[in-house]
C-alpha cells in the first residue's frame, strides 16, 4: 500500500513539474534567452571556425570550447564578452531542460533531444564562466584524463568504445538533419529568409556532423588501442585531419562549415520554433 501511494506521489509530482515547464516555456522570456543564448552559442562556434581554419594554415591554438573561450579572453572586452556567453549559455542549458521536461509529456525523443542540448550548453557556459573569473579549462586533456581513468577499469574500453559509437550516431544524426533540412523543425524565418537559413543551416549542420563523427571515431580507436591519447574532443578530431592526405582541405572545408553553422545559430535565436 505504502508503495503503490509513492508511485502515485511520484507521478503526481512529475506530471505538476511538467505542466510548470510547459508554461515556463511559453513565458515570453523564453524568446530573449533562446535568442541571446544561441547568438552567443553562434559566436563560439565562429570562433572555434576561424581557429581551425588557423590550424589548417599552420597556426596554433586548441581549436574547441577552450581555445574560443581563450580567443575572448584575448580581446579588449574579454572579460565581459566571457562573462555575458557564460551567463547566456547557462541560461540556454536551463531553457533546453525546461523543455526537456515539458516534452517529456508526449515525446520522450524530443525530451532526450532537449536535455542533451541542455548538457552541450551547460557544460561550454560553465567553461566561459571559469575564464570569465580566471580560471583555466584544457578541454582535450581533461577528455585524455578522463579517458585513462575509466580505461584502467576491466570494461573501461568496452565503456570508450560505446560512448565512441553514441558520439559517432550523434554526428551522423547531425549530417542526416542538414542533408534533409530537419533543422527547419527548430527555426521558423519569414519567407523571405528561409532560403538565407537554408544556406547556412545544410552546410552547417553537415560539417559539425562530420566532426562530431571524427570525435567518436577517436574514441572507438583509442578503445581498441586502450590508448587514452588517441581519444580527444572537438580540436583533437580537427587536428588529426592535418596528419593523412587531403585532410587540411577537408579541415578548411569543416572550418568554413563551422563559421557558416555558428551564423546559422544565430538565425535559429532571432526565429526560433
Amino acid at each position: 500500500m505504502g508503495e503503490r501511494s509513492a508511485r502515485s506521489g511520484a507521478k503526481r509530482a512529475a506530471r505538476k513539474a511538467q505542466r510548470a515547464a510547459a508554461e515556463a516555456e511559453r513565458h515570453s522570456a523564453t524568446d530573449w534567452i533562446e535568442a541571446i543564448g544561441q547568438s552567443a552559442n553562434g559566436l563560439v562556434h565562429v570562433i572555434i571556425g576561424g581557429i581551425a581554419l588557423g590550424i589548417a594554415f599552420g597556426a596554433g591554438g586548441p581549436a574547441d570550447q577552450s581555445g574560443a573561450m581563450r580567443a575572448l579572453q584575448s580581446t579588449p572586452v574579454g572579460g565581459l564578452a566571457l562573462w555575458i556567453v557564460g551567463v547566456a549559455l547557462v541560461g540556454l542549458a536551463l531553457h533546453a531542460f525546461v523543455v526537456a521536461i515539458a516534452s517529456s509529456r508526449s515525446d520522450r525523443r524530443d525530451a532526450f533531444r532537449a536535455a542533451g542540448r541542455g548538457i552541450g550548453h551547460a557544460v561550454v557556459g560553465g567553461t566561459a564562466l571559469v575564464f570569465a573569473v580566471g580560471g583555466q579549462v584544457d578541454g582535450e586533456r581533461t577528455v585524455e584524463d578522463i579517458s585513462a581513468a575509466v580505461l584502467h577499469s576491466a570494461i573501461g574500453p568496452w565503456l570508450i568504445g560505446a560512448a565512441g559509437l553514441v558520439v559517432a550516431g550523434v554526428g551522423v544524426a547531425f549530417v542526416v538533419r542538414g542533408v534533409r533540412r530537419r533543422f527547419f523543425e527548430d527555426v521558423a524565418p519569414p519567407p523571405r529568409f528561409r532560403r538565407l537559413v537554408e544556406a547556412l543551416g545544410a552546410p552547417g549542420f553537415v560539417a559539425k556532423g562530420i566532426a562530431i563523427t571524427i570525435v567518436g571515431a577517436l574514441f572507438v580507436i583509442a578503445a581498441v588501442r586502450s590508448d587514452p591519447q588517441e581519444a580527444g574532443g572537438l580540436d583533437g578530431a580537427l587536428q588529426s585531419l592535418t596528419t593523412v592526405t587531403g585532410g587540411v582541405i577537408a579541415l578548411v572545408a569543416i572550418a568554413v562549415g563551422l563559421i557558416v553553422y555558428g551564423a546559422y545559430l544565430v538565425t535559429r535565436g532571432i526565429w526560433a520554433r
